[in-house]
């Protein structure tokens, strides 16, 4: 009889398991959410996030915190939610940074395999980046600029808000593209490293157009240059650096959310239709376009195939500067 009871307990209990799944699923999220940005406030992914989850917010009626943890070129972030609990509860708003760490940094330094710790998600846009100087370089153009480091390699200096980060990346792409040698100052964060530069700590940056835009506005660094195969729409005067003679020269930042590995793919497919919906509302593409940022839109399996592509991009480009 014991027996008996102890077998139809078990029977109950696995049904109800596999039941709890699609209901699951239905019902996320049932709590909060947090939203980690491996980068400071204020930048790029930071505001983004802060954008998404507060759409996600009124969608789903949780709400979605956004966490900064910040360091180490993101690598604290992204450790701390590829740790997390595979539920749906932690997400990652992350970069091409984390792509470009695949081969920037060893296993040892970043502790995680970015497609074998984390899940894709959605992307969410892309936005191109602006070669700034501190006013009081003498370099009036792009090519004025690369004169000036060749006349003195290893003399000047550009900020950028860690190692690997895509500011980093674009960098050493500049400078083995242009036959430069200006020093890499990594900051913590990418608000230290614009500081820097218009403090005068620093001579040059590579940033985002967003994140850029009202200190060039504002006279406290002067453009150089912007890094997109077209002129950007918010700083329309300013020629490409294709145009200012670095031919093929091209780096841009994007963002993209993801989850733990084992998220259940329900939730996967719920938060990668919500993000879709979001980044294709009219008024946060007029929005976003603004900024000079530009949405992306893909299924969860598009994106991990756009991810595995940018990693081996990412990887061509550090056997090109590490060669220079």
């Amino acid at each position: 009889m014991a027996a008996r009871r102890f077998a139809l307990a078990l029977a109950a209990g696995l049904l109800a398991a596999f039941s709890a799944t699609p209901s699951t699923a239905e019902d996320y999220p049932a709590h909060a959410v947090r939203i980690v940005v491996p980068f400071g406030a204020g930048g790029p992914a930071d505001v983004a996030a802060r954008l998404i989850g507060n759409v996600l917010q009124e969608r789903f009626g949780q709400p979605f915190v956004i966490e900064n943890r910040t360091g180490a070129g993101g690598v604290i972030g992204t450790v701390e939610a590829a740790k997390s609990p595979a539920d749906g509860y932690t997400l990652l708003m992350m970069s091409n940074t984390q792509t470009a760490n695949e081969s920037l940094l060893t296993p040892e330094q970043r502790k995680y395999d970015l497609m074998r710790d984390l899940a894709p998600i959605a992307p969410v846009n892309y936005s191109d980046l602006v070669i700034v100087v501190n006013p009081q370089v003498p370099a009036k153009t792009l090519p004025e600029f690369i004169a000036l480091a060749k006349s003195q390699p290893g003399k000047l200096n550009y900020a950028s808000s860690g190692q690997g980060t895509p500011y980093h990346m674009a960098g050493e792409l500049f400078k083995a593209m242009a036959g430069i040698d200006v020093v890499h100052v990594p900051y913590r964060n990418s608000g230290e490293a614009r500081s820097g530069v218009i403090g005068g700590q620093v001579q040059m940056m590579i940033d985002a157009v967003p994140a850029m835009a009202p200190n060039i506005g504002e006279n406290q660094v002067r453009a150089l240059a912007t890094t997109g195969k077209q002129r950007s729409t918010v700083l329309p005067n300013v020629p490409t650096a294709i145009e200012a003679g670095v031919g093929g020269y091209e780096a841009t930042i994007w963002l993209g959310l993801m989850a733990p590995a084992g998220t259940p793919k329900p939730v996967i497919d719920k938060l990668n239709a919500a993000v879709n919906a979001i980044v294709k509302r009219p008024d946060i593409e007029k929005l976003w376009s603004q900024q000079g940022a530009m949405p992306m839109s893909m299924t969860a399996e598009e994106f991990d195939k756009f991810l595995r592509g940018d990693i081996v991009k990412w990887a061509d480009v550090v056997k090109k500067f590490n060669k220079s």
